[in-house]
């Protein structure tokens, strides 16, 4: 691996491809049943119990108001790490971790950029897929990550 290679991890939510940093990503879970918090926003689907902690996970389905989101026994928790804080990320399916070389990711288009800068890194073109790069840690504003670990 050199300087231009990325190594990522892709899996797919509601038949869309998404990678992330695997330098983000602590542990894949396998899927289990959140417990629900009260009065938290509708794309959290609750709490887990994670190496003692609790864990916040949430359904980047909802967040992106992408419809059809199926727990199934391919379901994962990616667990997301930035600095000292941990989310859960439900996704559909993990497939793959893969080198990407950095010339493969192109900046996310103007028109996605206004809603998306904040947790999309860019484009990947892969096998003639397109596959969304998401910057994990950046998923959660300051505002909900607050209001989520208030509960």
């Amino acid at each position: 691996m050199n300087e231009e290679d990325i190594k990522v991890l892709i899996f797919n939510i509601n038949t869309e491809y998404y990678a992330a940093d695997i330098m983000e990503v602590e542990r894949i879970l396998g899927y289990k049943v959140p417990t629900k918090l009260p009065d938290s926003p509708d794309f959290v689907e609750g709490v887990i119990n994670y190496e003692e902690k609790i864990l916040p996970v949430i359904s980047i389905g909802k967040k992106f108001n992408l419809h059809g989101e199926n727990i199934s026994d391919d379901s994962k928790i990616i667990v997301a790490k930035s600095g000292d804080e941990r989310i859960g990320i439900i996704v559909d399916e993990v497939s793959e971790v893969k080198d990407i070389k950095s010339f493969n990711i192109e900046n996310a288009p103007d028109i996605a950029a206004s809603i998306s800068n904040r947790y999309i890194k860019g484009l990947i073109k892969l096998d003639e897929k397109i596959i969304i790069f998401l910057r994990l840690a950046s998923i959660l504003s300051d505002e909900e990550k607050e209001e989520i670990m208030s509960k």
